[in-house]
């Protein structure tokens, strides 16, 4: 393959760490990828259409719990890092990153308007030689078939001064052992030229790059990690419910499951699913497969069966009190940890809150929470209550849907008069606490 001169000039820029990054969407993925990029040397940009998120940034003070504001202050203070709303930016250059969210519309198809938006605005701004690189988790085909049009708008041309390609984004909020460094870099390109480009770049970001032969395969990785994933969630919690039925202790028998050292993988029921890929990303894959005559039954299996938790784990509400004589409306409810996963500030998708809403609007309980990392709960009005011991006494029953470290978990013991433990949290032999 002949190398494309711009190819060849931009790939110089990126080897002596002299290439501007430009990264659109300064989330939960996007500020993380400029920090690693800023660490790694290169100047690095960041868009968001959110001017109070902007203005926090240059303040150097970090809304996202994996980057604190004392590695925003030092990417500031050494002048590789700075935050904006305009796309103008854009102008300067060598390479974009897009990290927009990619949500579920209500009728669970794919909203990819973000990315649209994104795309068409840099698209007037950009000069080539540029490498665009699309982050956002998303269906296989979006890159090229909808990104390369919106960006050759502009005054750049494919594989002339433009290229583009697919990386899909592994983030795992409050992972100590995995970062993006250390996590391997899957890539794949529009073209040849592309992939050559995205992977010499990653290379000088991360310890390892994984090319592949297309960016419809690089998207495609994503939505199968995802997916398998997503079903083997789905068979745990049926058989959790199953073993419910059979008054058989699904935390044992997964224990015992796991002993086996080949063949078998352990996964664990809990309250539902939550985060931005798990509920999502299969429904992705779901939806471009039906384009194409085929259907995915494992995944709307999944979908049906994780969805269904927050409903069952009412249902099992209902029972322990009643073996109390108690009634579930008008109970006082203590939820323990909303956020969606343990050791993190982040709501989205959480199951805690389908939770909240069932038991409130369908049960008239009276709920109240504790979670150290989330203080409010803005679509619920509620704020998270110290953990004392006369909130703990005060209520009916505790759930523990999210097993935060650093709770008291000894208080919650001494002073609950229930403990509905969704999470394995607590040991199986202790008289007030009941297992999912």
């Amino acid at each position: 393959m002949t190398e494309i001169k711009g190819a060849a000039a931009l790939k110089t820029k990126i080897a002596n760490k002299e290439a501007t990054v430009v990264v659109i969407g300064q989330g939960y993925v996007g500020l993380p990828l400029a920090m690693e990029l800023v660490e790694a040397g290169f100047k690095c940009i960041g868009i968001d259409t959110n001017q109070s998120r902007v203005d926090q940034l240059n303040r150097a003070e970090s809304y996202i719990f994996d980057i604190s504001d004392e590695q925003l202050k030092n990417a500031i203070d050494r002048g590789l890092y700075s935050a904006t709303t305009k796309y103008e930016v854009v102008k300067d250059a060598d390479i974009v990153s897009i990290c927009v969210p990619t949500p579920l519309r209500k009728t669970r198809d794919p909203d990819i308007s973000y990315i649209q938006a994104s795309s068409t605005s840099m698209a007037p701004f950009l000069s080539g030689p540029v490498l665009v690189i699309l982050e956002s988790t998303t269906y296989p085909g979006t890159t090229e078939e909808v990104l390369v049009p919106l960006l050759e708008t502009g005054n750049c041309k494919l594989d002339v001064d433009l290229f583009v390609a697919f990386s899909p984004e592994r983030v795992d909020p409050g992972n100590a052992k995995y970062g993006l460094k250390n996590t391997p870099k899957v890539v794949g390109g529009v073209s040849e030229q592309s992939t050559e480009l995205i992977t010499a770049f990653y290379t000088e970001v991360v310890d390892l790059v994984h090319p592949v032969r297309s960016s419809r395969e690089a998207e495609l990785v994503k939505l199968l990690e995802n997916t398998f994933r997503a079903v083997n969630i789905a068979l745990v919690n049926e058989m959790a419910m199953m073993c419910d039925r059979m008054n058989i202790d699904i935390w044992n028998v997964i224990e015992a499951a796991a002993s086996k050292p080949f063949g078998y993988m352990p996964f664990y029921p809990g309250p539902g699913i939550g985060g931005h890929c798990i509920p999502l990303d299969p429904s992705y894959l779901s939806w471009k497969a039906k384009s194409f005559g085929f259907y995915n039954r494992f995944i709307e299996l999944a979908t049906d069966v994780n969805g269904n938790m927050p409903q069952f784990v009412t249902q099992k509400l209902v029972r322990v009190l009643n073996t109390h004589k108690k009634s579930l409306n008008g109970a006082k409810v203590l939820l323990l940890g909303v956020a969606y996963k343990s050791n993190i500030n982040d709501l989205r998708e959480s199951p805690a809150l389908d939770i909240w809403q069932i038991l409130t609007k369908e049960w008239g309980a009276d709920l109240s929470y504790h979670d150290p990392y989330i203080d409010r709960i803005p679509s619920f009005d509620a704020s998270s209550k110290a953990l004392t011991a006369d909130l703990v006494s005060s209520a009916d029953i505790v759930i523990i849907t999210t097993n935060h470290k650093g709770v008291d978990y000894d208080l919650v013991v001494e002073h609950a008069s229930l403990i509905l433990d969704t999470r394995n949290t607590l040991p199986d032999n202790i008289e007030n606490v009941v297992r999912l």
